[in-house]
């Protein structure tokens, strides 16, 4: 397959214009000077992606669109098919075309797919390898990512990137894995891989600017939890905030789907770009230093 060379002008078709990553890249391909349009069809429909190839003539394609749900995946349960249709055939049908035309898709997918488990218990730095098979699948939307992840394996020409618990220097974004739990009345308190996209969303651009595919962990390095985060909120930015812990068990009776929690090993990342920094000095460079108002930390 011929990618394109390394010293042909960038130029991103770019797909989730509305979403936040989707806006994020956009932003970011501006500040870099890389030429970018949004894509304007429905990932579903074949000949629109045709369209927007013809009329774009990218040289990497970025898929930061599908659904999560609102407020959040639980609304992918009474969704099914809206689910399906997004995440599955979608990205699928993206995929295929792009493979048709020589085109690298760098994929935004999720680590949501893994829990916990004897092999790779909480606490023991242990975490799931890009080639292990997705072992969670209690919420509707993490069976629809860990099907498509499956399936587009077989493709050359896909770069799939897992995300997971998505952080920026934002405070003020509801999507905002600090954002939301700063808001909730209780958390659970379990450690997790992050991804601080200040410090990855560069890093999937020079990505697509290396020709890289397969599938890549695309977190930070190491585990934070929900307390250490919530010590950092109130230690760098409100020192009277307070929160309240509960259980697993006591968090299944307020959600339909369960979560997932896992720990995903970065090393493949870290190697091919060796400067990527741990979770919690990723949180501390890019999100509390830069909105810092208390002089304590």
């Amino acid at each position: 397959m011929g990618f394109p060379a390394n010293n042909t002008p960038l130029n991103f078709l770019i797909y989730g214009r509305t979403g936040w990553i989707g806006g994020l890249l956009g932003k970011l391909c501006e500040a870099q000077g890389i030429s970018y349009s949004y894509g304007s069809g429905r990932l579903e429909n074949r000949a629109s992606i045709e369209n927007d190839i013809a009329t774009v003539k990218p040289t990497h394609v970025f898929n930061a669109a599908g659904v999560t749900g609102r407020p959040n995946v639980d609304w992918c349960e009474s969704h099914k098919v809206e689910t399906i249709r997004a995440n599955v055939v979608g990205t699928l049908t993206l995929a295929d075309v792009c493979n048709e035309k020589g085109l690298i898709v760098v994929n935004f997918a999720t680590g949501c797919i893994f829990e916990y488990d004897d092999a790779h218990p909480e606490g023991s730095g242990i975490g799931f390898k890009e080639e292990d098979t997705p072992n969670f699948i209690g919420s509707y939307y993490s069976k629809t990512k860990a099907m498509v992840e499956d399936l587009l394996r077989n493709y050359a020409n896909v770069c799939t990137l897992r995300v997971r618990m998505p952080i920026t220097s934002d405070l003020s974004n509801p999507r905002n894995f600090i954002t939301k739990i700063t808001r909730y009345d209780k958390v659970v308190n379990i450690p997790n891989s992050m991804t601080i996209l200040d410090e990855l969303l560069p890093i999937s651009i020079e990505m697509a600017k290396r020709n890289l595919t397969g599938i890549w962990n695309f977190t930070n390095p190491g585990v934070v939890s929900h307390n250490e985060i919530l010590e950092m909120y109130r230690d760098y930015i409100d020192p009277k905030f307070t929160w309240k812990n509960f259980n697993l068990e006591e968090q299944a009776k307020v959600i339909i789907a369960p979560r997932s929690n896992n720990e995903l090993d970065a090393s493949k990342l870290k190697t091919e770009f060796p400067e990527l920094l741990s979770i919690k000095e990723s949180l501390i460079k890019y999100v509390f230093k830069p909105n810092q108002k208390t002089t304590v930390a």
